[in-house]
């Protein structure tokens, strides 16, 4: 069984932390302004160690891509919006919102290639969906976002120039200096990736901080929780079996099924985190972001037995 890993314990001491000793006064403002430049830092980072080649390569298996992406912003939103309607009394309307926004981010990167690897699928591909879902879901998350869980009231030149400012250009920058940095940060990707949950888990405690300030443990319960947790369980098992459905009517071969099933039911939380902190009023984001990071575990969980599974099958077939 997999056991809970550093950076879920990380996230959970952050919260815990927040609630007995939140942030607030000047120093929550300068926690904001020191969480904005982490940030800011992460995603040029991110854009530092992306090959450039991988983003002009990401279209180039296009059915493969677009089922992706279609997964990523098409059907996990319209899955979110029908069971709301649905069940509109399941969540509170705080929760609700936290898991509409979770409809609207994109794939993970690094867990959706590492998935695909054990399972022996097609790795080049995931490579290549992955990036493209991140670099669609800088523009594709606010606008599903203003659509689906503000109806309009996010979408402002303001969201647009912050996320602009705070994601796109330090990724765009970083690209440009790929070739100075490129090396260095595969030589040390376990130091940026220690810099980038870093700064996820600071962000956390700043959004946590916040929230506790306004009450949200008067406005959340333990029941709340479980029933979201159940929640994102249940909304990972659809789109797992919708995804390999999907692969298996376009006809792709097993391991390009397998890439689009564990790409297009990831969510990313080193995206999500960062966008609900400019999307959202700053005593809004704690609660937005709880379903996402249960989602987060929960994938994780699921999906290393189901790769492992794909794994052990591929080696029997082998083996006979």
């Amino acid at each position: 069984m997999r056991k809970l890993d550093p950076f879920l314990l990380s996230l959970i001491a952050a919260i815990v932390l927040a609630t007995f000793l939140p942030c607030s006064g000047l120093g929550a403002t300068l926690l904001t302004h020191l969480t904005t430049l982490c940030i800011a830092i992460m995603f040029f980072l991110q854009g530092a160690r992306l090959e450039p080649k991988a983003v002009l390569e990401s279209v180039r298996d296009w059915r493969l891509q677009g089922s992706v992406l279609a997964c990523t912003f098409l059907m996990f939103p319209v899955l979110g919006i029908v069971l709301h309607a649905l069940m509109p009394g399941l969540l509170k309307p705080d929760m609700w919102r936290g898991v509409l926004f979770l409809c609207c981010l994109p794939s993970t990167v690094q867990s959706s290639i590492a998935l695909t690897s054990i399972a022996r699928g097609n790795v080049p591909a995931s490579i290549c969906a992955a990036t493209l879902s991140n670099l669609a879901g800088i523009v594709a998350t606010p606008i599903l976002v203003a659509l689906i869980v503000q109806r309009g009231n996010v979408w402002s030149g303001h969201a647009i120039i912050d996320i602009a400012t705070q994601l796109l250009l330090p990724f765009g920058l970083g690209q440009l200096l790929h070739t100075r940095l490129g090396d260095w940060a595969r030589r040390n990707k376990k130091l940026l990736s220690l810099s980038d949950r870093g700064s996820i888990i600071l962000v956390v405690y700043t959004a946590f901080s916040h929230a506790v300030v306004e009450g949200i443990w008067h406005r959340v319960s333990v029941p709340d929780l479980m029933i979201t947790a159940l929640f994102d369980t249940v909304l990972l098992a659809l789109v797992l079996f919708m995804s390999r459905g999907i692969g298996r009517f376009a006809g792709f071969s097993e391991a390009s099924s397998i890439s689009l099933m564990f790409c297009g039911s990831k969510k990313s939380l080193a995206t999500g985190v960062p966008m609900a902190n400019i999307l959202f009023p700053a005593a809004a984001v704690g609660t937005i972001v709880l379903p996402l990071m249960m989602y987060h575990q929960i994938q994780l969980f699921i999906c290393t037995l189901l790769a492992r599974r794909f794994a052990a099958r591929h080696q029997s077939g082998e083996e006979g």
